[in-house]
């Protein structure tokens, strides 16, 4: 019984698989009824094939035609097969498009790890132009980079890391500078931007690297190696006539337009300049407290901030035109010239007097037409008979430090000795042993032998406090940060005492 279903539904396949007539053709061939010289097999099969398709084909116009007589079925088939072939498409489209995507992504990825193609609205568009006077840099022993990842690969960070240190935002939760004010010898306070560690060595990285290796005019004194206070001062020891000015708002008044102009001037790339200016820049911050959050708003465009180890070496490039026309001018009146960042310094003998007004006069010209504006309450014209202080440093006869100052200091020391660091303070600053160490420094830079003898006292105070020993633990984890953090305040010390004024 089972054998009898089984054949009988494989003779039902065999029909399906050609016709009935070709089923029974085979058959009759294979059961011997015909034989292969009575009948032409060949000629019979390819008949029923054809037999087969048209029937098949009839049946399918027959189809169509009842299909065709039904209008609302025929429409709502052809809707049917379109939707299908639609959706088949849109299919090969997604995936065609996630393809597309993901492939995008990747050399998004791969991209942003080697190129800076945006960096905050204002300053991208700038990112295109990668072309490097090598000539130039070469000429000037500066070092060559034609790109970002170049850059990078020699600050020895990423080029994520380098985008994040330099990318404007408009408000962010992040700022990379610390602020804080430092009270002026004048009176007053005046505001300093600290970068934070990681921006910090960026910086320390273009100051040392490429700022400090340009060459700037003999007659700048601030934060140029190998010259100091001393050095400037020296120039106008036993003048009879000694004319100080100020520049106002000297840092501030150095935008992000002329930042780049002076790494365009060595040679860089315009999207390597853009990345050092902002680097070196930064724009007045407005603090905000939005639903427990703090944001950091930018106001107004960037500018060199007071704080950062780039921002003199920057400006002495940049004066470098107006230092030499200022020398210029002095030696035409015979007087001489000197400028420690922001202070800019004439003296002379009693032959120059007369050439007072005109060194005045021209001088302001000279300042103004290099975009820079003197402090109009702070011209001081000194005169023999009284005392003559050029960067607080007396030079009437030699260099000598303030009398009143150091009087001051004496009576601080001995506060201290005697009754302890509560409640003392030097200059308004708010770390007295840090303070006293500093000028102690500073008497011995402008007289030595005077200089020694505050160190040694200052040394035994400090000793007494422990202060080497909790500043160490205080700020640094482990001995090579103890270093860079050394290395770091020393430079910070220097920044701090000529804003001091």
């Amino acid at each position: 019984m089972d054998n009898s279903a089984t054949r009988r539904q494989e003779i039902y396949d065999k029909i399906k698989e050609s016709s009935k007539d070709e089923f029974i053709l085979s058959e009759m061939k294979r059961l011997g009824f015909w034989g292969d010289n009575e009948v032409d097999f060949e000629k019979a099969n390819a008949f029923l094939k054809e037999e087969r398709e048209l029937s098949s084909n009839l049946t399918a116009l027959v189809k169509k035609e009842k299909s065709i007589e039904d209008t609302e079925a025929f429409i709502a088939n052809k809707h049917k097969e379109r939707k299908k072939l639609s959706k088949e498409k849109q299919k090969e489209t997604a995936l065609k498009r996630a393809l597309i995507r993901k492939e995008k992504a990747a050399k998004w990825q791969q991209t942003k790890k080697e190129e800076i193609v945006y960096i905050g609205d204002g300053y991208s568009h700038q990112l295109n132009d990668t072309e490097t006077n090598v000539a130039r840099l070469k000429e000037n022993d500066l070092p060559v980079y034609e790109s970002a990842k170049e850059l990078a690969e020699a600050m020895k960070i990423t080029v994520n890391e380098l985008r994040f240190l330099a990318f404007s935002r408009k408000n962010s939760k992040i700022h990379h500078y610390k602020r804080f004010k430092v009270a002026k010898k004048s009176g007053g306070y005046r505001l300093i931007s600290a970068p934070m560690p990681r921006l910090k060595r960026a910086q320390h990285f273009i100051l040392e690297n490429i700022l400090n290796k340009v060459t700037v005019h003999k007659k700048a004194h601030g934060c140029v190696k190998e010259r100091s206070i001393v050095s400037n001062a020296e120039t106008h020891v036993n003048k009879a006539v000694v004319i100080n000015q100020d520049l106002q708002n000297f840092f501030p008044s150095v935008t992000y337009k002329r930042i780049k102009g002076v790494f365009k001037s060595l040679g860089y790339s315009e999207q390597l300049a853009v990345i050092f200016s902002l680097l070196c820049s930064e724009s007045k911050i407005l603090d905000l407290s939005l639903l427990g959050e703090n944001y950091f708003t930018q106001r107004g465009d960037r500018f060199l901030p007071q704080g950062s180890p780039c921002s003199p070496a920057i400006t002495n490039i940049l004066c470098s035109k107006m230092d030499y026309r200022l020398d210029g001018l002095a030696t035409k009146y015979g007087f001489m010239y000197s400028r420690y960042v922001d202070d800019t310094t004439f003296s002379g003998n009693q032959e120059q007097f007369k050439h007072i007004t005109a060194i005045l006069k021209y001088s302001k010209k000279i300042i103004t037409e290099e975009n820079f504006k003197l402090h109009p309450d702070k011209l001081r014209i000194m005169k023999r008979n009284e005392r003559q202080e050029v960067t607080g440093i007396v030079v009437n006869e030699k260099l000598n430090i303030n009398k009143k100052s150091l009087k001051r200091f004496r009576a601080l020391l001995f506060q201290i000795e005697k009754e302890g660091i509560q409640g003392k303070t030097w200059n308004g600053g708010l770390n007295v042993l840090a303070e006293i160490d500093g000028y102690a420094n500073y008497i011995y830079q402008v007289d030595k032998i005077k200089g020694a003898k505050y160190k040694s006292q200052v040394g035994e105070i400090l000793k007494a406090h422990s202060y080497k020993e909790n500043h160490a633990a205080k700020y640094a984890s482990n001995s090579t940060e103890a270093t860079n953090e050394h290395k770091v305040s020393s430079f910070f010390k220097k920044i701090v005492s000529f804003f001091k004024k």
